[in-house]
Parts: C-alpha cells; sequence; structure tokens
C-alpha cells in the first residue's frame, strides 16, 4: 500500500460509518493488515477496551495501528454519546488538547527551515515584551534571568513557563494564568502573550523541565514572524497540505453532531462533564487561539500528522519538514533534565533514548505524548509503527488505559 493509499484507507474506513453508509457495525475493524501483527494477540488490545467500556470506566473511543503506512487497526469503539446512544465512529471529532503541541511545534520548525531565526536567538527579539522577564525565587521576590530566554527553551519546556506551579504561583493566580485551557477568552493571542510576559518566570531558563504554556507563546511567535494568525498558518501549511480535513481550532455548526461528548470518572463512576451544545469549540471562530491545547481533530487526521512524522516530514508528495529538522525533533536535547519515565524529551515530545529508558516496552527513538483528555500516540521509528488511542475521559481517575494500549500493541507485534 502506497502512502496515498493510506489516505484512501483512513478516509474509507471513516466513511464506512457515516450518516447514510451501509449499515456496518461500528465496532468492525475497518481496515486490517497484519504488518508482522498476531491477530490473536491484537484481541487483547480488543479485550482492554472492550472492557473498560463494559465496566463503565469509558464511554468509548478510536484505535489507530499502523505499520509502514498501512493499517492493522483502525476501529470505533463503545459510544460518543451514552445518553442518546449514539456510536463512536472512526470520524469522530475529539478535543486533542496538548497533543495541539507537535502541530505548533512543527509550524515553528517550518519557519525555522526559512531562516527565519535561530533556535538560540532571545524570545525577545521578536516578543519585545520579554525582554525585561523576571525570575520568581523559590523564597520569595525575584531575580534576573542568568541568560535570555530563548526559542529552544519555549521549545523543550524549559523556559520556567508552567501553567501554574512553581514560586510565581499567586502572580500567575491573580492574573488567571492557572488553567491550561484557553478555548474562549476574549482576547487576542497577542494581548495574552504580553499579559504572561508580565509574569516572572517559575525558574531559570533552561535550568528544568517545566510544562506549561511555552507553546502557547511559540504559537505567537509563529504569528509574528509568518505575519499571519496562527490557526491560517497551521490551515494554509500543515492541515490543509495533509488533508486533516477536520482538524481545526473552531467546529463549524455541521460538524457538531461529530463531536464526542467528554465524561469523566467522578469517585469511579462515568459522568458526563461536557456535551457538544455546551462546548465553547462551537461558539464562534476562535479569538484566543491556544497552540497549546486548542485544536480538535479525528484519529484518521492525527494518524496522518504522525504518519507524516515517521516519513521524516513528507507525506504524499507533501514535504512539511527536512528529515534533518525531524532528526532534530527527535533527538534527546534534556537528558536527565526531562524527568518522568522517559529518559528523554526533544522539541514537543518526549523520546526514547535506550531501551528499557521508557521502563515499559518500546524501541529506542520512539516518541509520543497525550492529552489532558486521555489520547496518547506513539511513534516508532525502529519498528516503522504509529499507535494512537483516541478518547475523551477528563478526569481519568486512576485508569491507566491510555498507557496499556501501547503495551498491548507491542506485544502482539511479533515479525
Amino acid at each position: 500500500m502506497t502512502k496515498t493509499l493510506l489516505a484512501l484507507a483512513l478516509a474509507g474506513a471513516a466513511l464506512a460509518h457515516a450518516p447514510g453508509a451501509a449499515a456496518r457495525p461500528p465496532q468492525a475493524a475497518a481496515a486490517i493488515d497484519a504488518q508482522g501483527f498476531s491477530p490473536e494477540r491484537l484481541k487483547r488490545l480488543d479485550a482492554a477496551i472492550d472492557e473498560q467500556i463494559a465496566q463503565r470506566q469509558l464511554a468509548g473511543g478510536v484505535m489507530v495501528v499502523l505499520r509502514d503506512g498501512r493499517p492493522v487497526v483502525f476501529k470505533a469503539y463503545g459510544q460518543q454519546d451514552i445518553e442518546n446512544a449514539r456510536p463512536m465512529r472512526t470520524d469522530t471529532i475529539f478535543r486533542i488538547a496538548s497533543m495541539t503541541k507537535a502541530l505548533t511545534t512543527v509550524a515553528a520548525l517550518m519557519l525555522y527551515e526559512e531562516g527565519r531565526f535561530l533556535l538560540k536567538d532571545p524570545v525577545a527579539r521578536y516578543l519585545p515584551a520579554f525582554a525585561n522577564v523576571q525570575v520568581a525565587r523559590p523564597g520569595g521576590g525575584t531575580e534576573k534571568p542568568h541568560r535570555p530566554l530563548t526559542i529552544h527553551d519555549l521549545l523543550t519546556h524549559t523556559a520556567g513557563i508552567s501553567y501554574g506551579p512553581g514560586p510565581a504561583q499567586a502572580a500567575y493566580a491573580a492574573a488567571g494564568m492557572t488553567d491550561w485551557y484557553l478555548v474562549g477568552r476574549d482576547e487576542t493571542l497577542a494581548q495574552w502573550t504580553d499579559r504572561l510576559a508580565a509574569l516572572p518566570l517559575q525558574g531559570q531558563p533552561g535550568e528544568r523541565f517545566t510544562y506549561g504554556y511555552a507553546t502557547d507563546v511559540l504559537g505567537r511567535l509563529v504569528e509574528v514572524v509568518s505575519g499571519q494568525p496562527l490557526d491560517r498558518f497551521i490551515q494554509q501549511r500543515i492541515t490543509g497540505p495533509l488533508r486533516m480535513v477536520d482538524t481545526s481550532f473552531h467546529l463549524p455548526p455541521e460538524k457538531a453532531g461529530r463531536l464526542a461528548n467528554v465524561y469523566g470518572l467522578e469517585g469511579g463512576r462515568l459522568t458526563l462533564m461536557e456535551t457538544a451544545a455546551r462546548s465553547d469549540f462551537i461558539d464562534g471562530p476562535r479569538k484566543l487561539i491556544s497552540g497549546g491545547a486548542g485544536l480538535l481533530s479525528t484519529a484518521g487526521d492525527y494518524a496522518r500528522f504522525l504518519q507524516m512524522l515517521l516519513n521524516r516530514g513528507e507525506l504524499d508528495g507533501q514535504r512539511l519538514l527536512s528529515p534533518k529538522t525531524v532528526a532534530l525533533m527527535t533527538a534527546d536535547h534534556l537528558g536527565a533534565k526531562s524527568g518522568g519515565d522517559a529518559d528523554g524529551f526533544g522539541l514537543g515530545f518526549w523520546v526514547n533514548v535506550r531501551p528499557g529508558g521508557f521502563k515499559e516496552l518500546g524501541s529506542p527513538g520512539a516518541f509520543g505524548w497525550g492529552s489532558a483528555y486521555f489520547p496518547q500516540y506513539t511513534v516508532d521509528p525502529q519498528e516503522r509503527l504509529v499507535i494512537l488511542f483516541m478518547t475523551q475521559l477528563r478526569p481519568a481517575g486512576n485508569s491507566t488505559l491510555h498507557l496499556r494500549v501501547r503495551t498491548l500493541t507491542y506485544q502482539a507485534l511479533v515479525k
């Protein structure tokens, strides 16, 4: 199967569940090619997802496994709307939160490839509001940064910009900067970024990994350097060329019926948290575009984006990045500073540097990330593999399903 047929296979599977399509159970596998996987062992993946649904710990989801660009699994499970008995479909639309970060990172690196800036350039050269930034001291007060805040710091989350926690937490709270969810705010990205720049950093630039708004600031950098709003740049330069037709910062009303409900585990019980009717994503075009957490997408769309990265920057004749740039993205930039179970962090996501580095099944060179809504992805260049699980579960309680699907995929790979 050629890369172009990847689009046809994913699109065909989605169409199989479209309104008016021939009757077909939403849970049925849409496109299967063993590609070195044991069909018997893959049943463990189905069983784990189905068990969570049967125990009402999950409403539903979509699972995608690609090898060599060919769908091994592209399957919908459960329901996207329990209350109205609407089954999950392979073209269901999801809030992808922090999985937005990879697209904003690619957008910035496309400009980097055009020679617009160097990664070691000071952020203040392009965003002057950061020229006089201070750093909060753990014991109180502030101090000057030891060195300028750089674009590389934004890309690696070593900019000292959190989602609130840290020695500047009180200042963040006073400014309304303690929630990653920026969708629906009544200010522009330029205005929001200037307000953030007036707050102290939570640590010295480059000192440690601090997860937070750094990619939102990177999105503003894309706007300034490109001269385009971030949503337009991403549509024209990334989602358009990759034919990611359902990936956007705003959901048109005609697609509202495909937006999955958000459920959460409260006291161990699955509870409805948000419906399309109550979603900020369909109130109108976004005023504040969040490059860190603002996109909607489908499993098929996001799988195409991941396949582009696996192909070292190209898909279906559309080259977004050079192989050398993708190699830079997927190299370890932080080492011991990365924190967590992964032993490395690249530009936009964790990277696995050595066998056993993730303390789970995997391969050296694999990379990935996830979302506050519970989706998770892994791209494994060594095995030529994409693993993607899409769902809407927030809060997720003690569930580890989003991580177990990776193990259950790897254990089924026998050749």
